[in-house]
Order: C-alpha cells, then sequence, then structure tokens
C-alpha cells in the first residue's frame, strides 16, 4: 500500500479514538451531573413518580424508590445550580446563581415523611433519604445532613456486582414486591 492510503488510515483511526474519548468524557460528565442518570446508576429497580399510602388513610408522592445494595433509598431531586444557602433549622433556603436570587422551603420535611412513608410498609428492610442536589450546587456555607450531590450519590450506593445483585434481589424481593404493589402512578409532582 502507499503511503497515502497509510495516512488516510491513521488519520480515520485518530479521528474514531477521538470520537470515543469525547464520548467516554462526556458519559462520565453527564453521569457526575445529570440526577437521572446517577440514579440509574445505583438502582437494582426503582420506581418513579408514585403515590403511596401516608400512614394515616392519605397518600404521599415519591419521586425516586431506589433499591440500593444498602436497602431502600427514598431521593428527591432539586435541579438548582449555584450557591444554595441551607441548614436542617431553616425553613427557607435560598439560591443565588444565573443572576437570580430566589428561595424554597426547606424540603426535609417532606423528605422526612416519605421515609416514614416507606418505612411502615417495609417494617424491616432499611430505608434512607436524599435530596439530590446537581453536583453544581455549592453548599460552602454549609450543607444540611440528609443533602447528596449527584457525584456522591454512586460514592455512597455504589451499585453491587452481578452476584451482590441476585443476592439483593433474592434478599429483598418480597418487600420490593410489597412496595411495588402499593404504589400508584402519579399524575403531577405533589408537595
Amino acid at each position: 500500500m502507499s503511503s497515502e492510503v497509510w495516512t488516510g488510515i491513521l488519520a480515520a483511526a485518530l479521528a474514531i479514538a477521538g470520537l470515543l474519548v469525547w464520548w467516554l468524557l462526556r458519559r462520565r460528565r453527564s453521569a457526575e451531573t445529570d440526577p437521572n442518570v446517577a440514579i440509574d446508576g445505583v438502582a437494582v429497580e426503582s420506581l418513579r413518580d408514585v403515590l403511596l399510602p401516608d400512614g394515616m388513610g392519605g397518600q404521599i408522592y415519591i419521586e425516586h424508590l431506589l433499591l440500593t445494595n444498602r436497602g431502600v433509598v427514598v431521593i428527591d431531586v432539586k435541579e438548582y445550580a449555584g450557591a444554595v444557602f441551607a441548614s436542617d433549622r431553616m425553613d427557607e433556603w435560598t439560591v443565588i446563581g444565573h443572576g437570580r436570587r430566589f428561595g424554597f422551603p426547606n424540603p426535609q420535611g417532606m423528605l422526612y415523611d416519605r421515609v416514614a412513608a416507606v418505612r411502615q410498609l417495609l417494617r424491616n428492610v432499611p430505608v434512607q433519604g436524599h435530596i439530590l442536589f446537581r453536583t453544581s450546587a455549592d453548599f460552602s456555607k454549609g450543607r444540611p445532613k440528609h443533602v447528596l450531590l449527584v457525584n456522591e450519590l454512586e460514592k455512597r450506593y455504589r451499585r453491587p456486582g452481578r452476584d451482590d445483585v441476585e443476592r439483593l434481589a433474592e434478599a429483598y424481593a418480597s418487600h420490593w414486591d410489597k412496595l411495588k404493589a402499593a404504589a400508584q402512578p402519579a399524575d403531577a409532582p405533589r408537595g
């Protein structure tokens, strides 16, 4: 073959390698910043946008329920970016970013209610809850205890290997089935 053909083959191979590296970096960055990608990456199974009995004759909205290597996890996602001023005791949290400032009610009270509803259904299963923010949220002035950033979710709830997935599925199957049976699809997010 001529040197021109080899040069063309080498140029094509380098272009393909460059595209592959770009795709892998973009995929990794997406998993670190996109809550849904991160959630899907740690969940053995999941339910999204469901209503569960609240234990008082009503229902409570749950955005994400995950079966993980550490039990069941309730996740509320906040898509805010910028500086977040929040604490466990503050009634209202504030976000400053992208040229604007706004407040929203402390979401931990509702998170506690959601976790309590799941615990009432699954009495012998560990249940935890988190408010998940994008990695671009800045809690430099302090972070409430139930807040996680997207890039921290995978570290805390690393997806188990295949053998462990089978063990978890067996151990939690009846509990997860009970949760799925109690869950109803939610038409729209609620408090």
